[in-house]
């Protein structure tokens, strides 16, 4: 199966409609990212394109997007300003957590790169920001078009050439983009940080990645473009760019993807289960079960844990929804009844013992298992509860009921 791309629409922070490309990997994507475009380019710049494409040849999705008012989003360029482009940036993420997964990993060219500054603090899920020649202040884009600044400032607004192409700026964006201080975001925002800068931009200078980099927090890194342009019009500057930022990412973002990794290093004889720790992050395990099937365990991050695998009582509920499932299809195929679909959820808690009636414990608090059995099929009511009867007799049901004697021995 190829990479390929799909087409993404959601609403702005203005409430327009943006238009996105959602580059994605072959197979599962280890993690998402979010790409924020420059000033008066478009998701679809080369640089853009490009390094989203190595970034999925990584495994890694990318989801780049038109702001308000450029390329093929809707609403007004000259009712936006840098504060809705951060905002954009966010509804962007809200985007994906709501439908794919929310992005580990902020990526913003030129003025891009400093609204993913502005904004990744309001991206709790991401754990790395990346910049490519980004100002250190917004305002510096206004050089761009200090000959119409009287006439901007004087008439509300002014018709500026930006890369040959006409723009309408208003005064409420030269006020909004001056307001602007990235300091205390790139301080505050309690990310791994990769700076990307040419020391020949002519349009950000390096001076920018400079005071950038003062300002961050470790873990951070700057990575010199040599002889790149501002906009890596070059195959091989992108192409650059593309492959140390997935190097680096890797490190950061595609933890699961090493734990996966740590997971194929564990391997068990047939009929035994062999548990390991990962070594990535507190409480992640790889689980081998007979050498042929490979999973992982691990708590969520609430409990302190990088959420890489299910909990051991998730798997303790999968083994025993699972043990139902596959007695109720035996049972059913032995009696020919027409079930299509077995299904069971499971939950587990602890309760009080005085509040179960059933139960020889009188004190204290027990386990329960709750299970809600689903027969699926064309059958009357009785031979549905014939189905879902048979499943209280699953070998692990059994065994969870019973005495279970549970021998441990140390290996030197």
């Amino acid at each position: 199966m190829a990479p390929k791309s799909e087409k993404i629409t959601f609403a702005g922070a203005e409430g327009d409609q943006l238009v996105g490309k959602l580059d994605l990997p072959e197979g599962k994507p280890q993690a998402y990212a979010l790409w924020a475009h420059c000033f008066s380019c478009t998701k679809d710049i080369f640089a853009a394109s490009r390094v989203a494409g190595a970034l999925t040849a990584h495994g890694i999705a990318v989801l780049r997007f038109d702001f308000t008012g450029l390329g093929v989003s809707g609403g007004d360029f000259a009712n936006a300003n840098f504060s809705s482009n951060v905002g954009d940036l966010v509804a962007a993420a809200d985007h994906l957590r709501d439908n794919f997964e929310a992005p580990r990993m902020l990526i913003g060219h030129s003025l891009g790169g400093a609204a993913v500054l502005a904004g990744a603090g309001r991206v709790p899920e991401a754990e790395a920001v990346c910049t490519i020649g980004a100002p250190a202040d917004p305002a510096h884009v206004v050089h761009l078009f200090q000959a119409q600044r009287a006439e901007i400032e004087e008439k509300g607004e002014a018709e500026v050439l930006l890369a040959g192409r006409p723009f309408r700026i208003k005064k409420q964006f030269l006020e909004d983009i001056e307001s602007q201080k990235l300091e205390r975001d790139i301080a505050t925002m309690k990310k791994a940080l990769l700076i990307f800068h040419s020391p020949i931009d002519a349009i950000v200078s390096i001076d920018n990645a400079g005071q950038i980099f003062q300002a961050a927090k470790h873990p951070k890194s700057f990575v010199s473009m040599d002889n790149a342009d501002h906009l890596l019009s070059r195959k091989e500057d992108a192409t650059y760019v593309a492959d140390v930022l997935a190097a680096w990412a890797a490190r950061y973002i595609c933890s699961g993807s090493a734990a996966r990794t740590a997971a194929s290093d564990v391997t068990a004889q047939p009929g035994t289960v062999v548990v390991a720790e990962t070594g990535q992050g507190k409480f992640a395990n790889a689980i081998s079960v007979g050498g042929r099937h490979s999973l992982l365990a691990d708590e969520p991050a609430d409990y302190g844990g990088t959420d890489t695998g299910p909990t051991p009582y998730d798997l303790v509920l999968a083994g025993l929804g699972a043990c139902k499932t596959m007695t109720m299809r035996m049972y059913a195929d032995r009696k020919n009844f027409p079930l299509d679909r077995a299904r069971v959820t499971l939950r587990h808690d602890k309760i009080h013992a005085e509040d179960c009636a059933a139960c020889e414990t009188e004190v204290g608090r027990i386990d329960r298992i709750e299970t809600v059995i689903e027969v699926i099929g064309d059958m009357d009511a009785n031979t549905r509860q014939k189905i879902a009867d048979i499943a209280e007799k699953c070998p692990v049901h059994r065994t969870l009921q019973s005495e279970v004697v549970i021998e441990s021995r140390h290996k030197e």
